[in-house]
């Protein structure tokens, strides 16, 4: 019975470090696409740079969200976990951009529509990336 309780815990404290690292991902959601817009629509920069560009600076406020809140890391090598962060970052943006690029550019998707499959997609390669890799 101890041993069925301990995977219950394990299993809610899981559920709601998912739910935290979602709420911060909403967050970065609203960076990515405003960045992404501001670029593609008022700067007419091309849509997969203004795509590279609001993923990164999303990555950059949901490391800090996801340092302080949801993993709460305690890690003095911030540049490290940094690092790590962004290494599962980078391959999250060549998810996002393939899926942006599959959907959009060859599927002939809405822009906008390919991004919300394109976040879908990477935000479950980051969690776990970083679950598993950079709070680990």
């Amino acid at each position: 019975m101890k041993a069925i309780l301990m995977k219950i815990e394990l299993s809610r404290a899981f559920l709601f470090k998912f739910l935290k690292f979602g709420v911060v991902g909403l967050s970065g959601v609203f960076v990515n696409f405003g960045i992404t817009y501001v670029c593609k629509e008022w700067l007419k920069l091309n849509k997969y740079l203004s795509n590279i560009l609001g993923f990164v600076f999303a990555a950059t406020t949901n490391y800090i969200l996801n340092r302080i809140w949801t993993f709460e890391s305690t890690n003095p090598q911030i540049g490290t976990e940094y690092a790590k962060y962004f290494i599962i970052s980078l391959v999250g943006l060549g998810l996002d951009t393939l899926t942006v690029y599959l959907l959009n550019g060859k599927l002939k998707w809405n822009f906008y529509l390919s991004k919300v499959f394109a976040v879908g997609v990477s935000t479950l390669w980051n969690f776990f990336g970083n679950l598993l890799f950079t709070f680990a």
